[in-house]
C-alpha cells in the first residue's frame, strides 16, 4: 500500500497532546481536519492514497515513539470550518496549506516504521526519518505480518 507518513510535533498541542485533541473532534463530529504545515501533498499522491482500498496515513510523533494510523476521507488545500479542527490551531489555520479529513485514529504496531519503505530513496522509513528533516514521506507499507 502506498501512502504518506507525516511527522507531528507536540510544541503547539494542548496538555493532552495532538492525537487527543484531534480525537475529541472526531468524537464530537465523526471526523476532524488535520492541518499539515509546509508544502501541500501533490495531487497525484492525494489521488493514489485516496484511491486505495482503505485510505490511511501514518502519523509519527517527532522525537517520540508514538505512531498512529489515521483513516482518511479527503485531502484538500482550502481551510475547513474552524469548528471542524482542534481549538489549539484555529488561530493559525490560515497558514496551513494542506488539510486531511480523518475519520478514525488507531495506534499503530510498534514496528510499523520498520515495515515502510520511502518511495523516493528505497530506504526504510526508520533509516530515512533519522537522516532527513522532511516533515513527510511517501511510503510503501508492507502490511501486517
Amino acid at each position: 500500500m502506498k501512502t504518506i507518513a507525516l511527522r507531528y510535533g507536540e510544541n503547539l498541542a494542548p496538555e493532552g497532546g495532538t492525537i487527543a485533541a484531534h480525537q475529541e473532534v472526531i468524537d464530537r463530529l465523526g471526523y476532524v481536519w488535520y492541518g499539515k504545515f509546509g508544502s501541500p501533498v501533490s495531487q497525484s499522491v492525494v489521488q493514489e492514497v485516496l484511491g486505495s482500498e482503505e485510505p490511511r496515513i501514518l502519523l509519527i510523533q517527532s522525537g517520540g515513539q508514538r505512531r498512529y494510523w489515521a483513516y482518511i476521507e479527503e485531502i484538500k488545500r482550502e481551510a475547513p470550518p474552524l469548528n471542524e479542527i482542534p481549538m489549539y490551531y484555529r488561530n493559525i489555520a490560515s497558514k496551513i496549506r494542506c488539510w486531511i479529513k480523518i475519520i478514525e485514529i488507531r495506534e499503530a504496531a510498534n514496528n510499523v516504521v520498520s515495515r515502510c519503505t520511502v518511495v523516493s530513496s528505497g530506504k526504510s522509513l526508520t533509516e530515512a526519518s533519522r537522516s532527513s528533516m522532511s516533515p513527510y514521506f511517501i511510503i510503501c507499507y508492507e502490511g501486517e505480518r
